[in-house]
């Protein structure tokens, strides 16, 4: 009782005594079998390039690809999210790198099965920005719009050379209608019914991307907005969701994480198969310099984060901490 009279006795102080006590009576548990890591492996460099805008994050030779994925196997880390990063005169119009089997990611891919096998989930981005002389994510119509279902051939391409490089699963991420559909035929077509689709079902043209267009050396001019969700949009991620599902989707995801759990929770309550986020470049860079000018607790502010999204109702969280996460977890 305090001078000013009494009140409940129910002190939800207690159960915040001691760390003992919050991790017993703790709702949300992050843990290393959550994260993917997502990796850049670059074509024609000898050495690691650092990407100057998310510090501690490189473009990978095939070898050190190996030896990051050796690493995450040893924390723990479920999976390893590969992009390609083809040099500069290899990319065209239609993205012919993207489906060359010798093109580097398709290399990348199977570098890292030779590796670890299948200790560690092998994912593919399944996109052409990276391999395209516009750095859209498709291919352009004569009035230099993307064309969406010459791009789902292109998707379908992809989706074949990736398997048969090795992936355990395919990320299709270009937000063009009907790219799962196109995708799980393309797939089953060659016999590869066992790889899975991780469907980009609420990619939103988000401010927070920067950074990443850096790591594989975009060549984009002007924007995805007439195919990236508006970030104004909740219901039309729910359409995104159901059309995903109907077309074969064995897993989702939410990218951004941050920006987006709103978003997140809606479609972990609307479905039942295994739900991501995506903590983006710009998350990262974020925290990063945040913490570089010592206005935040790093270790912290990566543990906070990661538990957000998992609360909000992620299964598996792609994050570029990943590894350096899963150690410490």
């Amino acid at each position: 009782m305090t001078e000013y009279g009494s009140f409940p006795g129910a002190r939800p102080r207690r159960l915040r005594v001691n760390p003992v006590m919050r991790r017993m009576v703790a709702e949300t548990r992050p843990h290393p079998a959550d994260l993917i890591l997502p990796a850049f492996v670059r074509e024609g460099v000898s050495a690691p390039v650092p990407i100057s805008t998310m510090p501690g994050v490189v473009q990978h030779t095939l070898d050190t690809l190996r030896k990051a994925a050796v690493e995450a196997v040893s924390a723990g880390v479920s999976g390893i999210m590969l992009f390609g990063v083809p040099e500069e005169d290899k990319k065209d119009a239609t993205g012919s790198a993207g489906t060359d089997p010798e093109g580097i990611l398709q290399a990348g891919i199977r570098a890292v099965r030779e590796e670890v096998g299948d200790d560690l989930l092998v994912m593919s981005d399944l996109c052409l920005d990276e391999f395209t002389d516009h750095g859209h994510c498709g291919v352009l119509d004569a009035e230099g719009r993307v064309d969406n279902d010459a791009t789902l051939e292109r998707y379908a391409e992809m989706a074949q050379v990736q398997a048969d490089a090795g992936a355990h699963v395919v990320g299709p991420s270009g937000m063009m209608d009907g790219q799962v559909g196109v995708v799980r035929d393309a797939l089953d077509t060659i016999g590869k019914e066992d790889v899975s689709i991780l469907a980009y079902t609420a990619k939103y043209a988000s401010a927070f991307y920067g950074p990443f267009r850096e790591a594989v050396g975009s060549s984009l001019k002007g924007d995805r907005k007439t195919y990236q969700q508006d970030p104004a949009n909740v219901r039309e991620s729910l359409r995104e969701l159901a059309l995903d599902l109907a077309e074969g989707a064995d897993m989702v995801m939410v990218k951004p994480a941050l920006p987006y759990l709103d978003i997140l929770a809606r479609i972990a309550a609307e479905t039942d198969v295994p739900v991501a986020a995506y903590q983006i470049s710009g998350e990262y860079a974020m925290v990063e310099a945040a913490a570089e000018k010592g206005w935040i607790d790093r270790d912290a502010a990566i543990l906070e984060t990661l538990t957000g999204i998992k609360r909000a109702g992620a299964n598996m969280i792609l994050t570029y901490w990943a590894t350096e996460a899963a150690r410490k977890l």
